[in-house]
């Protein structure tokens, strides 16, 4: 009986955690979906040739606005590196589409608090920064070749049709013109379910996770682990300790979140926040993809490179925003149990979840359960095509070619 009302008191924790954030998580998809119809993957693919300054800059930039699926930018970016685009520039634009994306904002504001929405827009492009540096000290010919050459092989990882995927606007004109067009509310409707369809995983493991944790590991733990009584030896520690149990966590994309309220209550740095939240490139699943995208020279490479920045980008929000007095004195990340009311909360939900039933209907409409299927399918066998918006009711998507 005692083991059912622990496991009682975890689900109504996740289930509090995931009334709070529902409306933010719909409305920073359908805001991802409207950048990603304006941004056509040809344009990405032209920008990222080299290591400039400008183009890591660009790559960054498009990054942000492409996929906020781990798994679908870790191919994406391969399928970059494979088309002519730097590693590097690769490299960043994977860092950038998980990091730097709009939804990840919300949640970060809405379970933690502003200061780490912004911690993470400046930490981000710091760890950038610090990335290229170290690749241009560090990273061989001999390594890179053998990657190059490894990619080559096309060998099939997670969500290899999703990232082949091209669901952009394709009518001619500016921005604002494209998004007038029939073709709009099409691409955006699916490029919304496949989104939500690509990380609902991870975001429903992270929140039954955090919801354990919080229910069943003691604050005592949590504040000993990370010597919470120690002011100084706590700053330089979290950023350390973070990205490992990032790491560990098997949880990534915008699915991490709720873990990182969970530590923040616990008494990790401010600092250890922002270094755990970037470490979803290095967990241990997509470690393994990366062995069998670049190889197993290539994939400590990145690891130790990523680890390394992360933890010096985790440093540098850690002094600054301290220098600054940004740092939240309070730990109270909304990670508890709620009282489900008609409040703000709940207007906000339901019209959001109006919102999402209308794209989900729309993308039934236009053709698009198909690309369901082909989400995790390998392109090169054909399974994963990319795709062009503008299917008629219960069609199959048009204009289904490689990206």
């Amino acid at each position: 009986m005692r083991e059912l009302r622990a496991l009682g008191h975890a689900l109504l924790v996740t289930g509090s955690m995931t009334w709070e954030i529902l409306w933010a998580l719909i409305l920073g998809f359908v805001l991802a979906s409207v950048i990603q119809a304006v941004v056509r993957r040809s344009t990405i693919e032209r920008l990222l040739g080299d290591n400039s300054p400008r183009a890591l800059a660009v790559a960054a930039g498009l990054g942000a606005a492409s996929s906020s699926c781990s798994y679908a930018a870790v191919a994406l970016a391969r399928a970059l590196f494979r088309k002519g685009a730097s590693f590097t520039a690769a490299m960043v634009f994977e860092i950038s589409s998980t990091n730097l994306v709009v939804e990840l904002g919300i949640i970060l504001a809405l379970l933690l608090g502003w200061q780490f929405t912004l911690a993470e827009f400046i930490g981000g492009p710091v760890m950038i920064v610090f990335l290229a540096l170290w690749f241009r000290l560090f990273l061989r010919a001999r390594i890179l070749e053998a990657a190059r050459s490894q990619a080559d092989k096309g060998l099939a990882g997670t969500m290899e049709g999703h990232a082949a995927m091209d669901m952009s606007i394709h009518a001619p004109g500016s921005v604002w013109r494209r998004l007038r067009s029939g073709d709009a509310v099409t691409s955006i409707s699916h490029i919304f379910v496949m989104e939500c369809a690509a990380v609902i995983r991870d975001i429903a493991i992270g929140l039954l996770v955090a919801g354990a944790l919080a229910a069943w590991v003691p604050s005592s733990f949590w504040q000993r682990f990370f010597f919470a009584g120690h002011p100084l030896l706590s700053k330089v520690w979290g950023p350390l300790i973070g990205p490992i149990v990032s790491l560990l966590s098997f949880v990534c994309s915008i699915g991490n979140v709720p873990l990182a309220a969970v530590l923040w209550n616990g008494g990790i740095s401010f600092g250890g926040v922002v270094a755990f939240i970037f470490a979803d490139l290095i967990i241990v699943p997509i470690l393994f993809i990366y062995r069998k995208y670049y190889g197993t020279s290539m994939m400590l490479f990145v690891l130790g490179s990523f680890y390394v920045t992360m933890v010096g980008a985790g440093y540098v929000v850690e002094l600054l925003f301290g220098a600054l007095g940004l740092v939240p004195s309070a730990r109270h990340a909304k990670i508890g149990e709620i009282a489900i009311r008609f409040d703000y909360t709940t207007v906000l939900n339901i019209v959001f979840v109006l919102i999402g039933a209308a794209l989900v209907t729309r993308f039934v409409r236009t053709g698009g359960r198909p690309m369901l299927k082909m989400m995790g399918g390998d392109p090169s066998k054909g399974d994963g095509p990319g795709h062009s918006p503008g299917a008629s009711p219960g069609a199959s998507p048009q204009g289904l070619t490689p990206s």
